[in-house]
């Protein structure tokens, strides 16, 4: 019947049950075994009369107790399954399994690894070769074919990556290893979105023929992605797309993050219904704005959902020209000389290597600047003119400053307001004006939130005609009320003028202070107008890997197969250059997944000539009864053999004492044994490993120091634990008299500590979170002596405030929850720590920055006597967010396993050194600090 959930195995063995009238039959005119009593004499007088009489046949209740446990041994035996699963149809030579893991399969991995363990499973239970191949792996990458085991093993050890299909070169290598298998079934595990040259990849991929074809898609495509973001004048534009199968409206949420990962301003990106691209704006102070360090969709847990941001989305790129020729002896009546000393700092200044406006301004837009800056420029070419008006109504920013040339040269369309003719002087021989102050910044202005400057007055200016919107245009004015400075708005981009000289002849403002925050502000003002594309002349030298995008969206230190980025090349995505930042801390380069043009399309499965079965995504719920059954079958045993007894007077209160033992033993075995078999039907996977140490385990530990590091269930944290304790060991080694033991990874739950004198504990979110009577056991560790060194790896992730705690930080703050913590210190200058072995001002790890937290001295106060105050005791407790273990870690070859952070050979030394300074702290105590006595006992043993 199709609403029930079951099937079988072997449903010929349910014909079996045909047998239980029979075996009722059986039972019923069975009678028991008689019932024998001793009396005594008297009795038996009592009763020599009554006529001995044996039972016909068996209770009716035993009898149904027998007739179901036949029932359940049979069903057992038929080997039932609840939730079955439909086998897919396989055959041929082999099965050819193609597996998507880009950047879309992350979301749901673990059901595509369900679903295609299924299908490996079904060819193995044939006896079939495997072809598995990853479309998101390296193009040499071992494809088999395999074994079912080996094809298990090869799809475990895989993961979604963050980068696209590779649809084309991996078909077409499996194509070449079925050439060997004719009439394969192929089966296509797909992350249902679209990509370039499908057709041509499938076509390949079948042209060998194929016994049937499999197709697997996900019901609907749910990612969904940035495509775009953009700091604007207004504020921080932002794109987001989804595939159109997604119909109805959604809402979703994007976080702002700074570059130590705290969430700083938020947007709500909407999709109406029908509709596949949203957009957004985060309306926030521009000097926040410049603080977003990455973009990340709420609740997507994917690559394509984070875009991470660089210098052009901050520093801007600035255009400086003017018609005065330089003078190099005079250096500073430059008209552009203390403009670029105001600019330099923030901004990249590019000039045009020719005067002339017909070739300067051309070759200046040419390189894509957010700003030009024209010093005392007139008259312009008229074509010239057009192109500088067209990039301002794009979206440039375009700031003048007054001359002769511009006061005599007229108006033209390309100021914010209409001038007199001529200029304003001040202060002359002839005038009976003084030199007019800067008046407070209009409140509506961008200039509002500075400070007015009161030293700076001005001499010499160009007027503005009046009219009805010279106080809107107003940005910053004199005392007497004329403009100093006007802005306006010209489609996209802005027109600033600044009424003075950018010289000291004019004004003294270009040599106060104020003229660099007032050009620093418009430089802010201003919007990127894009990368210059690469040409053949250019050369820039690679940027290294600094931070990665990992598939689940994650900032991540970079992997050992990133490669360098030459930056200005239209660079592909690929396992080589994954999406991320390159570069180092004094500047990155932010290489993201998708485009402004990237669309998501859903695919469409291919046309072929063979059959086609479609399947979805989805975990094994089917659960095999027979364990379950044999064990219920063997409990009604259990109560069938206890009846017996009672009915044949076995259990007896007058039973003599041997019958008693002998009863007592033989219901023992009668309990123990359906525990022990239904144990091992339903737990057939038993760890032999939980087993406690033995003495021989116990003597070796306790004869050899060794390093100790916890165990986690994440198989990488948990490999380069070890592989770190393992450099740090060979590092004591080398260095010190110590000679460490190889590296214990412990459970804290089932495993002695009281070992090891130092556990590392790598803080993992991903792990599960350890229960409360393993934290109580590392409570009691740390209370009689051990110390634990909790390391959180996430310099780069968090701060350590409460409101910007990393996933991380978070599980360590529920971690030591649980645990009598004292107060904490970062390490102090005159600490232990930093003289134990080594003079170490700091200790970093893989990252630098995060410091040392130990427990806090008794008189924290006292920086003269709190080494000795402490006393002999080491802190059950140490802090770090640097990630020791990956500096410490080595290969096998004895190389540096990853990359510090930032990519310093010394770092390692000293992360290294550190990691001796806390061996020797944790094995000697406050001995560096008991020194400051020798002078006190030489004196006393003088006496």
């Amino acid at each position: 019947m199709s609403w029930l959930p079951l099937s079988f195995g072997a449903p010929m063995v349910l014909f079996g049950l045909l047998a239980l009238p029979v075996i009722w039959w059986l039972l019923r005119f069975t009678p028991p075994k008689p019932q024998t009593e001793l009396f005594p004499p008297l009795k038996i007088l009592a009763r020599v009369l009554k006529r001995e009489e044996t039972p016909q046949q068996s209770p009716w209740w035993l009898t149904l107790l027998r007739l179901l446990m036949a029932a359940l041994v049979i069903m057992a035996l038929a080997e039932p399954v609840l939730n079955p699963r439909e086998k897919v149809a396989t055959g041929g030579a082999g099965l050819a399994l193609v597996i998507d893991n880009g950047w879309a399969s992350a979301p749901d991995w673990d059901k595509r690894v369900a679903t295609a363990q299924r299908l490996i499973a079904d060819a193995g239970a044939s006896d079939l070769p495997v072809v598995i191949a990853f479309t998101a792996e390296k193009p040499n990458a071992d494809i088999g074919p395999f074994d079912a085991n080996g094809a298990l093993d090869r799809l475990r050890a895989t993961t979604p990556r963050p980068i696209p299909t590779d649809r084309q070169a991996v078909y077409a290598r499996v194509a070449e290893t079925l050439a060997s298998m004719p009439d394969a079934s192929i089966a296509v595990l797909s992350d249902g979105l679209e990509a370039p040259g499908d057709d041509q990849a499938f076509q390949a991929l079948l042209e060998r023929g194929a016994a049937n074809l499999v197709w697997a898609a996900p019901d609907r495509i749910a990612p969904v992605a940035l495509t775009a973001s953009e700091n604007e004048v207004d504020g921080f534009s932002l794109t987001a797309i989804r595939a159109p199968g997604n119909a109805g409206p959604a809402r979703l949420t994007a976080g702002a993050f700074d570059d130590k990962g705290r969430r700083i301003a938020d947007a709500a990106l909407t999709f109406n219904a029908g509709e596949s691209t949203a957009t957004a704006t985060m309306t926030v102070p521009f000097e926040l704005r410049n603080d977003f360090a990455s973009i990340a969709l709420d609740g997507e847990l994917h690559a394509g959902a984070v875009r991470v941001l660089d210098e052009s989305s901050k520093r801007r790129r600035v255009g400086l020209i003017s018609q005065a020729e330089a003078d190099q002896a005079q250096p500073l009546l430059s008209p552009l000389y203390y403009i670029r000393r105001a600019l330099s700092p923030f901004a990249d200044l590019i000039e045009p290597s020719n005067p002339d406006l017909a070739e300067a301004i051309p070759q200046i837009l040419d390189q894509k600047p957010a700003m030009i800056v024209m010093s005392d420029v007139g008259t312009m070419p008229e074509q010239a003119q057009q192109r500088l008006t067209d990039w301002v109504e794009g979206g440039g920013t375009l700031v003048r400053f007054a001359g002769p040339r511009l006061a005599n040269a007229g108006n033209d369309d390309l100021l914010p307001v209409r001038l007199r003719s001529g200029e304003r002087s001040f202060g002359g021989a002839l005038s009976w004006t003084t030199p007019q102050a800067v008046a407070d910044f209009p409140a509506s202005g961008p200039f509002a939130d500075l400070t007015p400057p009161r030293e700076v007055t001005v001499s010499r200016q160009v007027l503005a005609e009046p009219s009805p919107d010279i106080v809107d245009r107003t940005w910053a004015g004199l005392s007497d009320g004329t403009p100093l400075v006007t802005g306006a708005k010209r489609g996209k981009g802005s027109i600033v003028l600044f009424h003075i000289a950018p010289t000291a002849t004019w004004s003294n403002l270009p040599i106060s202070g104020s003229f660099v925050e007032m050009l620093q502000r418009v430089v802010q003002l201003s919007r990127n107008q894009g990368n210059v594309e690469a040409s053949a002349d250019t050369t820039a030298a690679a940027l290294a890997p600094y931070r990665m995008i990992a598939a689940d969206g994650a900032l991540v230190p970079p992997s050992p197969e990133a490669r360098p980025l030459t930056p200005g090349a239209r660079n592909a995505v690929t396992m080589e250059n994954p999406p991320g930042l390159y570069g180092s801390e004094a500047g990155v380069l932010a290489h993201n997944l998708l485009s402004s043009e990237s669309r998501l399309a859903p695919i469409q499965p291919p046309q072929a000539q063979v059959p086609v079965t479609q399947i979805s995504y989805a975990f094994d719920e089917s659960s095999p009864l027979k364990g379950p059954l044999i064990a219920a079958a063997l409990a009604l045993m259990a109560l069938d053999t206890l009846a017996v007894f009672w009915m044949g007077g076995v259990m007896a209160r007058r039973s003599r004492g041997g019958s008693n033992a002998a009863t007592a033993a033989s219901m023992f075995v009668l309990f123990a044994l359906p525990v022990l078999l239904a144990g091992n039907a339903l737990a057939q996977d038993a760890n032999p490993d939980d087993a406690r140490p033995d003495d021989a385990i116990s003597i070796e530990a306790v004869s050899t120091t060794r390093l100790a590091y916890v165990i986690t269930g994440v198989s990488s944290v948990d490999a380069v634990s070890r592989a770190g304790l393992q450099g740090l060991t060979r590092f004591l080694v080398d260095k010190t008299a110590l000679e460490p033991g190889e590296p214990a990874g412990v459970d804290i739950a089932k495993d002695e500590l009281a070992f090891y004198p130092l556990i590392y504990w790598p803080i993992d979110p991903a792990g599960p979170m350890p229960v409360e009577a393993a934290i109580a056991r590392i409570d009691a560790y740390m209370r009689q002596g051990g110390t634990v060194l909790f390391d959180t790896r996430d310099q780069y992730s968090s701060g350590f405030g409460e409101g910007s705690a990393s996933p991380a930080t978070q599980r360590l703050r529920d971690i030591l929850g649980n645990l009598n913590v004292p107060p904490l210190e970062p390490v102090p200058a005159d600490h232990v720590l930093t003289k134990s072995f080594y003079m170490l001002p700091e200790f970093p790890g893989r990252f630098n920055g995060s410091p040392m937290w130990v427990e806090a001295s008794l008189d924290a106060s006292n920086t003269d006597n709190r080494p000795v105050r402490t006393g002999d005791g080491v802190s059950p407790i140490l802090i770090t967010a640097n990630d020791l273990a990956g500096a410490w870690a080595i290969d096998a070859d004895g190389g540096p396993l990853l990359p510090t952070v930032p990519p310093d050979p010394m770092q390692r030394i000293y992360a290294l050194r550190g990691g001796v300074n806390i061996m020797m702290y944790m094995l000697t105590g406050n001995y560096k600090s008991d020194q400051v006595h020798v002078p006190i006992l030489l004196e006393r043993l003088g006496q």
